[in-house]
């Protein structure tokens, strides 16, 4: 027998349900039954908080749950996105965070992708106000990756 999954979601809420979206306007709690995909709202990455690389690689991830329709166009960007990266950065932990992330989405996982990437962001934040990218890089990489920019 599966497990049920449980979620209480506030008056107003949102949740992102196998490419569809619900907002309750009320107090409630969802129990699934069987295998799902969604997004809490506020796991949601908004296309104008997407500004830094690993937030925009987190940005496409999130696409392939949100709008399955074009999961295949997302992976494209994302794979070539990852690539770019992994040339990018130098930080080791972030390196072999990548590759594992880049094996989550290859193998269906892109949930456990988003979690991961966003474990990534106070390195990233490190990262970036010390320099060890320069802003050109990160500029280079946004024309790249983020073209809702």
């Amino acid at each position: 027998m599966k497990s049920t999954l449980r979620i209480s979601l506030k008056s107003g809420e949102r949740i992102f349900i196998n490419g569809a979206v619900l907002r309750v306007d009320r107090k409630v709690a969802l129990e699934f039954l069987n295998d799902v995909t969604f997004l809490l709202e506020n796991h949601v990455l908004q296309p104008e908080d997407a500004n830094t690389p690993l937030r925009q690689l987190y940005f496409i991830a999130q696409m392939m749950l949100i709008n399955p329709e074009g999961k295949e166009q997302s992976l494209v960007l994302f794979r070539k996105s990852v690539s770019m990266l992994l040339n990018c950065f130098q930080n080791e932990e972030i390196l072999a965070e990548l590759k594992r992330i880049d094996g989550m989405v290859a193998s269906g996982r892109a949930f456990d992708a988003l979690k991961a990437i966003r474990g990534l962001y106070p390195t990233e934040d490190r990262i970036l106000n010390s320099q060890e990218i320069t802003p050109a890089t990160i500029e280079q990489i946004r024309k790249e990756i983020a073209p809702w920019r």
